[in-house]
């Protein structure tokens, strides 16, 4: 049966925790404000939303060749949740955005849709990210094509969400993360904790 409340708190916890997007996206609009920094966030939806469907495909597929490739999915799916919630609970804020993207120097260049819907494709954050969420959450339960695509048009729109709070609060929000910085971290490491246990298959 379809765990809801799995999938939200796995959606939330990966798609509002700092990472290459919510990083620039924060970088960009401290320096140039809100609406010019739009544009890259749109970029970074749009390239989203095709890694989510591209990652259903894919797993749609690999059930097609490998018909027990579910379980398999399930245990390499609940092993990276919690890796990424080890890392999640001693992950530092104060982090320069240069760092997460393809180290760069120069903010200006980065600050464009092309750049924002490009980055989704080297962002090994997101790839994983949709492989896992959609072979664990939505292949099992929802494999028709207009699902699919609410799917990956629902997934956007949270990142979108997440990117554009980061952006709008830029400096502010990093201020209040790094002072609740170990109360924040440990709070979305249980989350991606309780994830993992369930599509893994140890609560049912």
């Amino acid at each position: 049966m379809f765990n809801l409340s799995a999938f939200l708190s796995y959606v939330f916890v990966v798609t509002f925790t700092p990472g290459p997007n919510n990083i620039m996206s924060m970088a960009n609009a401290s320096r140039v404000g809100y609406k010019k920094t739009l544009r890259f966030i749109l970029g970074v939806t749009t390239g989203f939303f095709f890694i989510m469907l591209l990652s259903s495909c894919f797993n749609i597929l690999l059930a097609a060749f490998m018909p027990k490739i579910n379980h398999f999915m399930s245990i390499i799916g609940a092993l990276y949740m919690l890796y990424l919630a080890l890392n999640i609970m001693g992950f530092r804020i104060k982090k320069t955005p240069h760092e997460d993207f393809m180290g760069e120097n120069s903010d200006s260049a980065l600050n464009s849709y092309k750049s924002g819907m490009l980055l989704q494709f080297i962002n090994p954050k997101v790839i994983l990210y949709g492989i896992t969420l959609t072979s664990n959450f939505i292949i099992p339960y929802f494999n028709l094509t207009y699902q699919l695509v609410f799917f990956s048009i629902f997934l956007a729109m949270v990142a979108f969400t997440s990117n554009s709070c980061w952006a709008v609060f830029g400096s502010l929000f990093n201020k209040f993360l790094s002072k609740y910085e170990k109360l924040f971290n440990l709070s979305m490491g249980l989350l991606l904790i309780y994830s993992a246990l369930m599509i893994s298959g140890i609560l049912h």
